[in-house]
């Protein structure tokens, strides 16, 4: 029977190299598969030219190098290193109290009663210095007296004893030789070196002092600087210097409202007040009035000098004044000027938004800067007769147009600051603005509030308002401060233009 026959029927599974098939019959080996190799590959990882084998050949020895041997050993080294004379071979170098059996004599471990005669083997023994590692001369005796060694030298031994006398005087007189020559030398060749000079020449000293008339510039300075402080305002997000004027004993000072403005609107600011000696002290806001720049703060000092006020009605264009403050941050400063014009209508725009400032200003050519603003601006006695607080610039410094609130009316509110801590105004209770013609100028009306005073007095828009009281006005500025030159209740005659025709109504003035 077959194989096939033999079976189920199927063709037996194809024999795989040397495994039992399981009737004990050994199968051919499978075809061994080679797949193509890259010839890139075989150049990049085959064998090199002429290695058949996993194996290359053993290389041939390299040729021997020939040996440099060192030079021979110095002299000095043989003699400071090498064996001593006599000894040969490779052994040790031996202790010299050896024995007849080449080992050192050693005491025996134990002993009777008496201390070890080798100190490393006695725990209690104490420590003691060995012998000399280089021995005695055998020429020389050992009773033999020292030979002194030779004497020092003075520069070695000055002051110890050991330098002869007459070396010690023989030096001393050199060195005053050569020290007596030596300045002669030097005084001939300083006389030599400059004719021009002579040492013995003595200036005569100034004995009088400069002449400082009372009511000098000096004079006015030296009495009215102690009574300007300068204001530091700091805070997170500001920090600048302004100026004030201590116009009270119990430490009122005053100064512009846009001073101490930002310190008051930022609540992490502090204001500080320093005085002229150096003294610094925490100031708090007392008053404020935002509509014609002045406020009042106050600080706890003893005994300050007080700038007394002056009557600035009194001034004519042409008076000599000061300007004192910290202008630039530089505290102390001092400048001369003339009042250049007087009731000068000044209009600034207000803090932050606020209303504007109109105050009536005395012009002055005396330098101001920024930093001078609440500074002192004083006659020549001393006198306040204004509060420095702005100028007119195109190039953001002085220009010889600085403006400062006029004494009387700085002294007048910050008398109600200090009283009632706010400040009211006489007011018209009407808006105007700044107009002009060929033959007149004035304030014209632009509306009229109901329940004013200037509707109960019969004021309409459109009217030209061109004298309050006494004084002409001739724009919306001077217009306001003319009405604040009055009290409030007060009854003052308005001169107005009403198409053409010249009026005068009677208004009594309320509060703003």
């Amino acid at each position: 029977m077959s194989e096939l026959e033999q079976g189920n029927g199927q063709r037996p599974p194809t024999p795989v190299s040397g495994v039992d098939d399981g009737g004990h019959r050994r199968l051919a080996p499978r075809p061994l598969e080679r797949p193509p190799v890259d010839p890139t590959l075989t150049t990049a990882f085959g064998r090199p030219h002429g290695v058949d084998g996993a194996f290359a050949g053993r290389a041939q020895a390299p040729r021997q190098q020939p040996v440099t041997l060192a030079p021979p050993t110095p002299e000095a080294l043989s003699s400071a290193f090498g064996r001593p004379a006599g000894e040969g071979g490779t052994r040790l170098q031996r202790p010299p109290n050896l024995d007849a059996s080449g080992e050192p004599e050693v005491e025996p471990v134990f002993w009777k009663g008496e201390p070890a005669g080798d100190a490393w083997r006695d725990p209690g023994a104490s420590a003691v210095i060995g012998p000399p590692a280089v021995g005695e001369d055998p020429a020389k005796p050992a009773d033999a007296p020292a030979t002194p060694g030779p004497q020092l030298s003075v520069p070695e031994l000055l002051f110890g004893r050991r330098v002869k006398p007459t070396a010690l005087a023989l030096l001393l007189v050199v060195v005053l030789a050569v020290g007596s020559a030596g300045g002669l030398v030097g005084w001939a060749l300083g006389r030599m070196g400059n004719p021009l000079t002579d040492g013995s020449v003595t200036l005569a000293e100034v004995k009088t002092a400069k002449e400082r008339p009372v009511g000098s510039v000096a004079d006015v300075a030296s009495r009215v600087t102690p009574g300007v402080v300068s204001i530091e305002f700091k805070g997170a997000n500001i920090a600048g210097v302004g100026s004030g004027v201590v116009i009270d004993g119990a430490g009122y000072v005053l100064t512009n409202d846009h001073v101490v403005a930002p310190a008051v609107q930022d609540s992490s600011a502090k204001l500080t007040v320093v005085f002229t000696d150096g003294k610094r002290a925490t100031a708090r806001v007392v008053g404020r009035d935002s509509k014609t720049d002045l406020a009042v703060i106050k600080v706890e000092v003893t005994n300050p000098t007080v700038i007394q006020f002056g009557n600035s009605d009194d001034l004519q264009v042409g008076d000599t004044v000061l300007a004192i403050g910290s202008p630039l941050s530089l505290s102390n400063t001092v400048t001369e000027g003339i009042v250049s014009a007087l009731n000068r209508p000044v209009t600034a725009a207000g803090e932050n938004g606020g209303p504007a400032v109109t105050y009536d200003a005395i012009q002055t050519d005396a330098a101001i800067n920024p930093g001078n603003s609440g500074g002192a601006l004083v006659d020549s006695s001393g006198a306040l007769v204004g509060i420095n607080s702005s100028i007119r610039t195109e190039t953001g410094g002085s220009v010889g147009l600085g403006f400062a609130i006029s004494g009387n009316y700085a002294r007048r509110v910050s008398q109600e600051l200090i009283r009632e801590g706010q400040v009211k105004h006489a007011d018209m209770n009407v808006n105007v603005s700044s107009v002009s013609a060929e033959t007149a100028e004035g304030a014209r009306v632009q509306n009229v509030p109901a329940d004013g005073a200037a509707a109960a007095a019969g004021i309409v828009e459109n009217d030209v308002i061109t004298k309050v009281g006494d004084r002409l006005v001739r724009n919306a500025a001077e217009f306001t401060v003319a009405v604040r030159e009055h009290e409030i209740g007060e009854t003052v005659p308005v001169v107005l233009a009403r198409q053409g025709r010249e009026l005068t109504l009677q208004v009594t003035l309320r509060s703003d």
